[in-house]
């Protein structure tokens, strides 16, 4: 994989667990003021902005993983 690629899509996974966990959160406030469930769907937000985070950075990573395995092999 190219340098610049792994760099521009290393750079994309700050934004991307930001972006997640704001959306969240941003979510369950609505979501609490529509319903006056206080804290209730913003931590429901902020739980599932983390996993799809998570997930999300998993499979960024992955491939820049497999690359530097394949040419430490050969």
């Amino acid at each position: 994989m190219n340098r610049w690629v792994a760099a521009l899509r290393l750079t994309g996974i700050g934004f991307y667990i930001a972006a997640c966990i704001l959306l969240g959160i941003l979510g369950g406030l609505w979501l609490d003021n529509r319903f006056d469930k206080s804290p209730l769907f913003v931590l429901a937000g902020l739980l599932l902005g983390l996993a799809l985070a998570g997930f999300g950075v998993y499979r960024m990573i992955r491939p820049l993983i497999d690359d530097r395995r394949d040419r430490e092999h050969n």
